[in-house]
């Protein structure tokens, strides 16, 4: 069994598939999972949910994740190819004791992962560390269990329609699935709502041959801003491999981040509760937390990653959370995870009651020079050692927050340095009130960083 150590991350399991690990360790993950099912199921024989993206080695994953999970006991209900939100509805839905999802998420074809699921929680942290040790010491559960398929895309498009129904203003929305798993669910969802679709790139391809599918990164919205400049249509929406992270375009370019479209989300939803909570992360702009105190609610910082932020948001009962990453979680008329096709309809149902178009819903928004997301190249190895040493060099300069990484807080605006927790790389990102003090932190912090990286670097 091939099992590279570092394909454990803190929420879930990823690596490049058949180099970092192989089919033969899918099947004792799916022995470990089931296993872990049997011991919190006191009565019956539980049942696995299993969902997959479309990546050419996901099927073969699934495969090998059914066979354990049979042999170690436990039932499987195959949902077939969907987005990773699907699997997360399933839980809700169907009458399972956990889930995992077959999925590279947002990395380069050549990955593949699992994020699992027991109950209705996502694992990550020591949970999934523990399962590494369960499969090192290969005492899982035995027994047959059975095998049945229950497509899910039906039932998530039906509750879509039941929700949101017809909107009260015809849009024109691109919709650029990135051949990944949203293409054929979000079109006929969208559509549904009454809105005129126009599609990009919805046929699923493992190769992803179009553009890479990540809508955090500018270069893979190059066609999703020229169809929408193109068909005059009111937004774009992107979305990445599995449909988790979502991505708006305005006419005219402009991108919405995504603690801008959270800003937008948190201020409809603060109209109806006011008093609310809404949860973010150190990446997220300082506009959006002081925006959400400015609009009544209660904001807090939080760690980057989904299972993080869906547990800091289940502990303090917050209504809305999102990431500058495009994961938008909702607990308010919705299950608590993130969900990027469910975001889009409750963006468009926003855009629909209003008289204006997506930058008038950021009206009032101080301006602010920020920069994207910025990945720097690190090995996995090293990469935490990176991020911890620049956090004890500012630290000693500069008020910080190290809730996950180091953010600095500097005179005129704040940079970020964080460890990546799904590819091998640092995520930076600064802002300020003006373009040239963004670039000083930027300049200052990319050069410690570049030299700490080096320090570290094998000899």
């Amino acid at each position: 069994m091939k099992m590279k150590p570092t394909i454990f991350r803190e929420y879930d399991i990823r690596g490049v598939a058949n180099v970092d690990y192989d089919e033969a360790f899918a099947r004792a993950l799916g022995r470990a999972v089931a296993t872990r099912l049997r011991r919190t199921q006191s009565a019956g024989r539980p049942v696995l949910a299993l969902g997959r993206d479309c990546r050419l080695t996901s099927e073969a994953y699934v495969s090998a994740l059914t066979q354990g999970a049979l042999e170690s006991g436990v039932d499987v209900v195959d949902l077939g190819m969907c987005p990773t939100p699907l699997l997360y509805f399933a839980l809700f839905k169907l009458p399972v004791a956990g889930g995992v999802q077959v999925t590279g998420s947002h990395n380069p074809a050549e990955y593949n992962g699992f994020k699992i699921c027991i109950g209705k929680e996502t694992i990550y942290g020591k949970e999934i560390a523990d399962l590494r040790g369960e499969i090192e010491r290969g005492a899982f559960a035995t027994g047959q269990g059975e095998r049945r398929s229950a497509p899910i895309i039906p039932p998530y498009r039906q509750f879509c329609a039941e929700q949101f129904g017809v909107l009260p203003r015809r849009l024109k929305i691109v919709v650029d699935a990135g051949n990944g798993a949203a293409g054929p669910v979000a079109p006929d969802v969208i559509g549904a709502l009454g809105c005129d679709v126009v599609p990009l790139f919805c046929d699923p391809d493992g190769r992803f041959p179009n553009h890479h599918p990540d809508p955090t990164l500018p270069e893979n919205l190059v066609d999703v801003i020229a169809a929408v400049d193109r068909e005059r249509a009111d937004a774009g929406i992107a979305f990445d491999g599995d449909a988790d992270r979502i991505g708006v375009i305005a006419p005219g370019g402009r991108i919405v981040w995504g603690d801008e479209l959270l800003v937008i989300l948190a201020r409809e939803l603060l109209e109806r509760k006011p008093g609310a909570i809404v949860v973010s992360e150190v990446k997220c702009s300082q506009r959006l937390y002081d925006d959400v105190e400015k609009h009544g609610g209660k904001a807090l910082m939080w760690k980057a990653g989904h299972s993080l932020l869906k547990a800091k948001m289940k502990e303090l009962g917050a209504a809305i959370g999102g990431e500058m990453s495009g994961h938008m979680f909702f607990s308010d008329r919705f299950f608590g995870y993130d969900d990027a096709i469910y975001a889009a309809c409750r963006f468009l149902e926003i855009l629909a009651r209003s008289k204006g178009g997506v930058v008038d819903l950021l009206a009032g928004l101080p301006p602010a020079y920020s920069t994207p997301e910025i990945r720097v190249d690190c090995p996995d190895e090293i990469k935490f050692q990176v991020a911890e040493r620049a956090r004890e060099h500012f630290a000693r300069l500069y008020p910080v927050n190290d809730v996950d990484g180091v953010r600095i807080n500097f005179a005129e605006g704040w940079g970020l340095v964080r460890a990546s927790n799904t590819q091998p790389a640092l995520v930076l990102r600064f802002e300020s009130s003006t373009e040239s003090k963004r670039d000083e932190y930027r300049k200052l912090v990319e050069g410690v960083v570049a030299d700490i990286q080096r320090s570290l670097a094998p000899s």
